[in-house]
Parts: structure tokens; sequence; C-alpha cells
């Protein structure tokens, strides 16, 4: 028993022999600063960004997404799997004890014993054994450590998929209130044009016109009036996307305000270095690089001696009576020691396995983090490009309007041709249509923005998502 303990222990003592490499986060390039520089607003990436807009309405849709999404619930279960994966790995690492009963009943032929003797036998045996493998290379610790990182990395991509599906609903809802104003802008202009046709049907029996202004007329009503359908087919199509993004069967998508009455969200502030850590595609790719890491030494302490210890404590008897008794008490302890001497090359290739993972892991976390930085400095861009668009698109409406207003002044009073006209109505419904694109393309540029940047308020959406007790 001495002798036991005393491998147990001098297992333990070893037990920090681990062959593995130790983790060390690798050095990466970071920018200084962004190409377009930005106020620090940090605390902004920590909030509910999508509040900003102020319309409750897609509050309540992204609330509703996050509890019933399917990609979201997927993720969640994933998360639950690993976590399962990693409780079946650390338990390696602790003594397995098992018990087991076993009963029989035997009757003997009388050739067979001599006289006088019981034909009947009873044997009856209760036994707990216990076996334990001593980790004394850090197989069993690099093993856990290995799906640990993975459950870890599975977490993070649980948060990714939060992150990803907010900012796309938020954006896929703009898109839609886009889709509603460029209706608006075309019912007006058919409205518009509605009565250029009637006017210039009036004009055209009356013979103050040729029949060319009129149809002209009519061709541009006809050019405005096809994209009415073509519009409604995209608003259709756009909430049939949002229903499949709140987990639920396609149909109408409510509205609360409309495109122009949406709050502009502010910019959030950072540096790039920060990403490293808001990110949560950044700390899943970190976490497959510590897995693949830990899996080397995995591999490694395969090539040293294993050392299992086994112990069974039991009880035997003939007659169930005496089964607890002293005398019928039983006892066995073993230990085995095992070292690969040849395996035909198996053990090197595990090996050069794990360390060409490792390096991919390693490449894909230097590749994930500079897609960070990249799409970080395109949504600056864009953001503060749109920004510099939207101004000047708004003063061109203006101006077109105002030559519109005073192309028709002049073809009613017979110093211009109606070809003036229809060119300057054309320029203005085109330029309204583009302005209204460009607002909406300016919010989920912001809301791009917020999902690239990460940040804490993917841990309050994180909240959301665990649906309240029914």
């Amino acid at each position: 028993m001495r002798k036991t303990l005393l491998v147990t222990a001098l297992g333990i003592a070893l037990g920090g022999c681990a062959v593995g490499p130790v983790y060390q986060r690798p050095e990466v390039p970071v920018p200084a600063q962004w190409q377009v520089s930005i106020q620090q607003a940090n605390s902004l990436a920590n909030t509910a960004w999508w509040q900003q807009f102020q319309d409750p309405v897609l509050d309540g849709l992204i609330q509703i997404a996050l509890q019933e999404n399917k990609d979201v619930q997927i993720a969640a279960a994933r998360v639950e799997e690993y976590m399962g994966r990693y409780g079946v790995t650390r338990s390696e690492q602790f003594p397995q004890v098992g018990a087991g009963a076993s009963g029989a009943r035997t009757r003997s032929g009388e050739t067979t014993v001599p006289a006088g003797t019981s034909l009947i036998n009873n044997n009856f045996q209760l036994d707990l054994g216990v076996s334990y493998e001593l980790d004394l290379w850090g197989k069993l610790s690099s093993a856990t450590d290995a799906a640990r990182a993975q459950l870890l990395a599975t977490e993070e991509a649980r948060r990714t998929v939060i992150l990803t599906l907010v900012s796309q609903l938020a954006s896929s809802y703009v898109l839609l209130l886009d889709y509603d104003k460029q209706l608006v802008v075309t019912r007006e202009t058919l409205q518009t044009r509605s009565e250029s046709v009637r006017i210039n049907g009036l004009r055209f029996k009356a013979g103050l016109i040729g029949e060319m202004d009129y149809q002209q007329a009519v061709a541009e009503y006809q050019n405005a009036a096809v994209q009415v359908p073509l519009l409604e087919r995209q608003i259709a199509q756009q909430e049939n996307a949002i229903s499949l993004l709140l987990g639920r069967n396609p149909g109408h998508i409510a509205r609360g305000r409309n495109l122009d009455q949406l709050a502009m969200p502010q910019v959030p502030g950072g540096l790039p270095s920060e990403l490293l850590e808001r990110r949560p595609d950044i700390r899943q790719a970190e976490q497959q690089l510590i897995a693949a890491n830990a899996q080397i030494g995995v591999a490694k302490a395969a090539f040293y001696p294993s050392i299992s210890l086994t112990g069974l404590l039991g009880l035997a008897s003939n007659d169930l009576s005496d089964l607890f008794e002293g005398p019928s008490r039983t006892w066995t302890f073993a230990g085995q020691l095992t070292q690969p001497i040849f395996t035909g090359g198996r053990l090197e290739g595990q090996l050069q396995v794990a360390e060409a993972v490792q390096k991919q892991a390693l490449l894909n976390y230097q590749q994930v983090i500079q897609t960070a930085f990249a799409e970080v400095d395109d949504a600056l861009v864009a953001v503060a490009k749109l920004r510099e668009q939207l101004q000047t698109q708004v003063e061109q409406v203006k101006a077109l309007q105002r030559y519109l207003d005073l192309a028709t002044l002049r073809y009613q009073n017979g110093y211009s041709d109606y070809l003036t006209v229809v060119d300057a109505e054309r320029n203005l419904y085109s330029a309204q249509l583009s302005l209204v694109q460009s607002q909406g393309q300016l919010f989920i540029a912001l809301a791009n923005l917020y999902k690239v940047m990460g940040g804490g308020w993917v841990d309050e959406a994180q909240r959301m998502s665990v649906a309240p007790p029914v």
C-alpha cells in the first residue's frame, strides 16, 4: 500500500514534466491608426448600438431574432456539445471508479464429485475497482487544455453568430425602409407624370402640341410605372429575408419609423490593437491556435512510457449470508508500464500532423487579424465618404428640382421643347432614387462598422438571446 502511494505521489510530482510547447500569443504587426481619423468613443462599442436608431420596432425585431433565430440556437447547442466533450476529456485526469456484483449457482454431476459433497455450489461476488493513469508527461493535461480551448473557440463562434445576426437584421430592416422610400418617390413621380399626361393630352386635342410630345409624356409615365412592381417584389422578398432572420415563416414585417425619421448612430472609436480583444472571430482563431498547440503536447507525450495503476477491493463468498463477513474480503493492486518501441512511423506521423495543424492555425489567426484590420478601415472609409456623398446629393436634388420647375415654365410659355422637360424629369427622378439609396447605405455602413469593431455590445446581445422562462 505504501509503495502504491509513493508511486502515485511520484506521478503527481512528475505531472509538471509536460513535453508540449508552452503557448505564447504570436506577435502581430498592428497599424498605428486608421486611414480615417475618428473621435475616440469606445463606450459606444459596449452598448446596444441599434437602439441609437430610435426605432422601437427594430428593437423588438432584434429581441425576437436573438431568441428565435435558428443559427443562434444551433450555435448554442454546439457550445453545449463541446462542453460535454471537454468534460469527457477532463475526466481522464481523474481515477475511474466502478462497482460490480455477480452471483452464480451451479450443479455438478454426481459422477464428478466425491461422495458426500454437495452437488449445488453458490458463488457471490461484490467488487469496487479503481484505475488511474499517471500523467507523467502531460498527455492528459494537454488534451484537457486542447478541449478547453476548443470549447472557448466554440463560445466565440456563438458570439460571432450573434454579432453577425444583429448587424444583418439592422441592415436588412434599413434596406426594407429604403425600398419603401423608393416606392414612395416612384409613386409621387407617377402622380406628377400622370398629371403631365393629362395636360399634354388636352393640349394635343386642342392642337397646341404635336402627338410626339404627347406620346413622350405617356412613355415617361410608363417608365416610372414599371418600377412599381419591381420595388414591390423587392419589398416582399426583403420581408421574407427578415422573417428568416427572425426564425419565422415568411410574412409581413411591421415598420416603425420611415427612413427619414431614423436617428443617425454615432461612429464608435477604438485603436487597431483593441480589435485583438474585442472581436470574437479573432478570439476564436486564437483559441483554435491554443488547442492546436496543446495537441502537439499530446502527440509528443505518446513517445514516452505510460504508467497505469489498477486496484480491486471486493467481497466473495459461497454463501450470500457470509458475503459481508471479514473472511470474504478480497483485494488486488497492480501497476502497468507500456513503452512504444516500434510503431512503423505512426507516432512520428501523429506529431507531424499536430505540428502542421498548429502552423495552419497560426496562419489562420494572422489572416483573421489582417482581415479584421481591413474590414474596419473599409467601414470607416465607407461611412466618411457616404456622408460626403449624401451632402452633395441633397444639393443635387435641390438643383434638379429647380431646373425642372424652370424647364416646365419655359415649355408652357413656348420657349423650349418638351424634350427639355423630359430630361429634367428623368434626371430628378434618378437623383431622388440615388439619394434614398445613399441614405440607406449610410445607415447600413454604420451598422457594419459596429459589427467589424466588435465590442461589449455582443455580451448584451448574448444575454438577450436567452429567452425568459415561461
